[in-house]
């Protein structure tokens, strides 16, 4: 008799199974200090390197900044245990809510933990640029959160999208919770979505990850064109604390050494195209010519990668 049932069986059995996983929660990320960086400015510095089952995910730089009434975040994490974690450390500063969250781009690592401020706060704003929201649309979310469950072993299970659902462009300028920003745009950098945050009064810039410091990233959805030229905009504000993406905030020698890097590569790749050599060819020349970076993390992890998309990105230009 029960065979007649089996269809029915399995599907409860997927069913249950699905709904188990979906309780499934990774365990709570731990508390990193709140670093102040200005009059009522804090990031919380994450350790450097790609998502692992040691770092649970997390290793951006979460901001918030503390206005008269309300709190503005910027770049909360890589999960909802990450988010907790930067509410917790909210909490101890300020019992104002949380009235706004900016998104500086598209890669997940730097907003999944929305989540966590949306379940905590229901009407909080969470501004993104739209192309980050068109890429949310078209799955690149679903991706990178299949990759950081990958990368991590589970550590962020229970982690859903929580996208922007407001949309900011260059130029724009606004107050909230008595926190006043600038938004800027430079089309194509590090991802084709990125936005960098100005508190002018505070004369701090988030870059996200246009620029980072001491830590290599990835360039696969970049331009060097379009990177250098966005670090080149943020060195041109009233800016003097740089926040990066990942590392240490400082001041302009932050962008700077990033964009030395990067002008650095490029420069040396279309030198050695004009000699007629291929990519393979140039790559142990280029990366002597980079020895001043050969201590940043991921360095020869990614060092190859660069310089192959650099060269593509030189060839494309000649046509």
């Amino acid at each position: 008799m029960l065979i007649r049932y089996l269809p029915q069986l399995l599907f409860i059995s997927i069913l249950l199974s699905s709904y188990a996983i979906a309780d499934e929660r990774g365990p709570a990320v731990p508390d990193y200090p709140a670093d102040r960086i200005a009059d009522g400015v804090y990031v919380i510095h994450g350790p450097l390197g790609v998502p692992s089952v040691e770092n649970q995910g997390f290793m951006n730089n979460p901001g918030f900044v503390i206005g008269d009434k309300g709190v503005v975040v910027i770049d909360p994490g890589s999960s909802v245990q990450t988010g907790e974690m930067v509410l917790r450390q909210i909490s101890k500063l300020s019992d104002l809510p949380v009235v706004a969250v900016f998104n500086t781009h598209i890669h997940g690592d730097h907003w999944f933990a929305n989540q966590a401020i949306r379940e905590a706060f229901p009407d909080v704003a969470i501004y993104g640029h739209e192309e980050m929201r068109r890429l949310v649309e078209k799955g690149d979310g679903k991706a990178f959160l299949a990759t950081l469950m990958r990368m991590t072993e589970g550590a962020v299970a229970g982690t859903v999208e929580v996208p922007p659902d407001r949309s900011t462009a260059h130029g724009d300028e606004m107050a909230l919770g008595g926190v006043t920003l600038r938004i800027h745009y430079e089309a194509k950098a590090h991802s084709h979505s990125d936005i960098m945050i100005e508190l002018p009064r505070h004369k701090v810039l988030f870059l996200g990850d246009n620029v980072l410091s001491k830590r290599m990233g990835r360039m696969d959805h970049a331009t060097f064109t379009g990177n250098i030229a966005a670090i080149e905009r943020a060195l041109g504000t009233r800016a003097e604390v740089f926040v990066p993406g990942h590392g240490k905030t400082g001041g302009r020698e932050v962008p700077e050494t990033y964009l030395s890097y990067l002008d650095t590569l490029k420069s040396e790749v279309a030198k050695h195209y004009e000699e007629g050599l291929s990519d393979f060819e140039m790559n142990p020349l280029i990366i002597e010519s980079l020895h001043d970076f050969h201590d940043w993390v991921d360095f020869q992890r990614n060092v190859g990668r660069h310089i192959s998309l650099a060269y593509l990105e030189v060839e494309a230009e000649l046509f």
